[in-house]
């Protein structure tokens, strides 16, 4: 945004700042974060400390937007809870959207970097993590929760530990109780945090990072919530009509439990023994392309299946109440032109759910894509230098982390 386009709306800037900042005990603070928030929708290409602050003109003190993001002692859970019940009367979400983005460094001196694998590079490279809760519609998302992911390596508990990353716990001020937490706790725990606000979503949408997790679509069961999540070709199912059977007593020894007579397959065989004529044709939103439609631009098209299943795996039959196991959704894109089945998710929605929300829902997880997008290319969600573990928790969870928190 141009500095004209900053003094056309800085009435309105300060007070959507004064109202998210409301919970800082200090009156510097509360400055602080609104030039900061300031510095972040202004135009240019780097948005950490120094060159912000050399635009932000009188107001560009380096060392005081430097304290207030990455030493001043403020609770960044107090931000996300206003910055989501503001989120919540915007977007009026449906569905609650769980992922994680990397964040590239060069050097190792950063909290929780290592190497690892990020969808940001498409592979295994130097970087730190971060998992993100979005609230989302059909029409409109925003990220209202983050956690840093630690890996083993940065763990003195874990059977990876490095010792040189250990050693740099204290300097990047990660305090003694964080562990390792796989990702799809963290997910879940952003989940608890967002209900304890008084933010109620039945749905959650995640990829297979967490969708391949039985642990991870148990605990949002557990949580009263319904999901749709992408999966491996690998997971494995019984088709939905198969019966758990028992077989015959000899009147010796344990009596035998039911079960299924037949091994479980992996998902992509099921929908391949399914066929592609199984496949039907969906819409599902406008695109960007322009189009003959009303709206001028050309609908998202593919061909799907859908077929009911019975996941498998020890941790579903262990929570399964008696031998049979929970009938869920699989939904598969076969798109015409593909020999076989290109992506695959799971969801234990309704049986009579129709196809067109399956699909709608399943390809809902784009808003995040946007959202990444948005946050990094124009308000530097990517840009902070600092170091520390409180200071990477201030910055992206700061107001402004998407421009929708301010629409």
């Amino acid at each position: 945004m141009t500095p004209d386009g900053i003094a056309a709306v800085r009435g309105e800037l300060e007070a959507f700042a004064a109202e998210v900042f409301e919970p800082f005990a200090r009156n510097d603070q509360r400055r602080w974060g609104q030039v900061y928030l300031r510095g972040l929708l202004t135009d240019g290409k780097r948005k950490s400390v120094e060159p912000m602050a050399a635009r932000l003109g009188e107001d560009g003190n380096r060392q005081a937007l430097a304290h207030f993001i990455t030493t001043s002692p403020w609770d960044p859970a107090h931000i996300r809870a206003r910055l989501a019940w503001r989120m919540e009367t915007e977007i009026r979400p449906t569905v609650l959207v769980f992922d994680d983005t990397g964040f590239l460094k060069d050097g190792s001196a950063s909290a929780c970097v290592s190497r690892q694998y990020t969808g940001t590079a498409g592979k295994v490279t130097n970087c730190q993590v971060g998992v993100s809760l979005h609230l989302a519609s059909d029409h409109a998302s925003a990220a209202v929760n983050w956690r840093l992911f630690l890996p083993q390596t940065w763990d003195p508990a874990a059977p990876k530990a490095d010792a040189d990353k250990v050693a740099r716990r204290r300097s990047c001020g990660i305090p003694d109780d964080v562990g390792h937490v796989e990702k799809w706790q963290l997910a879940l725990d952003m989940a608890d945090e967002t209900r304890s606000w008084g933010i109620e979503v039945p749905l959650a949408i995640a990829d297979a990072g967490y969708g391949d997790a039985a642990a991870f679509r148990l605990g949002l069961n557990a949580r009263g919530m319904h999901y749709m999540v992408g999966i491996s070709t690998t997971l494995s199912a019984h088709p939905g009509d198969a019966v758990p059977v028992c077989e015959p007593y000899s009147g010796t020894g344990r009596p035998p439990v039911p079960k299924y007579p037949d091994k479980p397959r992996s998902v992509k065989e099921l929908v391949i023994a399914a066929g592609r004529k199984t496949a039907r044709p969906v819409q599902w939103r406008e695109g960007s392309r322009p189009g003959t439609g009303r709206s001028g631009f050309k609908r998202m098209y593919s061909r799907f299946v859908a077929l009911r299943i019975r996941p498998a795996g020890r941790e579903i039959r262990q929570a399964a109440d008696g031998p049979e196991l929970p009938e869920c959704w699989l939904l598969a894109e076969w798109p015409a032109g593909e020999s076989e089945p290109v992506q695959f998710w799971l969801s234990d929605l309704p049986a009579d759910t129709p196809l067109t929300t399956l699909v709608r829902l399943a390809k809902l997880r784009w808003r995040i894509e946007h959202d990444y997008r948005e946050m990094k290319q124009a308000l530097g969600l990517a840009h902070f230098e600092g170091r520390t573990w409180n200071g990477w928790h201030h910055h992206v969870n700061r107001p402004g982390s998407n421009r929708d928190s301010i629409s």
